[in-house]
């Protein structure tokens, strides 16, 4: 049962979202990565179905369900919100930010970010070469 629950995403409150990442990031420092994923999110929670074709039998026609014609729009949602995957090991999580809470979020996940940011290596500049004088 717990390796059940393990392997399911789970769709988290913001607040609980971001201190279980904190702990994907203590995690992933002796070894692994935490991979972030970050998109637009209307609140469908199933894509359309393809639309199907017509099965003949013989001397039958059997018509299976149509979609509705691709000329009709879908309808626009009154807001968007924000998707937010983070995936440690087989460990995942996810959050929905609506558009209120964007700002506030933003500003803890930064912060978040920065903490545990400090173990990168520093990248070697190279010196530029000098013009020959003439």
């Amino acid at each position: 049962l717990i390796h059940f629950y393990k392997s399911l995403r789970m769709l988290l409150e913001n607040d609980l979202f971001l201190s279980k990442l904190t702990l994907m990031f203590d995690k992933s420092r002796n070894k692994g990565h935490v991979d972030m994923n970050m998109k637009r999110y209307d609140g469908k929670t199933k894509p359309l179905p393809k639309p199907r074709k017509i099965i003949k039998q013989k001397g039958k026609k059997t018509y299976l369900a149509k979609l509705p014609p691709p000329s009709d729009p879908h309808p626009t949602p009154s807001e968007y919100m924000c998707l937010i995957r983070a995936v440690f090991g087989k460990e995942k999580i996810s959050t929905v930010v609506h558009a209120k809470d964007v700002n506030k979020f933003q500003v803890a996940y930064c912060n978040l970010l920065k903490s545990n940011m400090d173990g990168l290596k520093r990248q070697k500049k190279q010196k530029a070469k000098k013009a020959s004088q003439d």
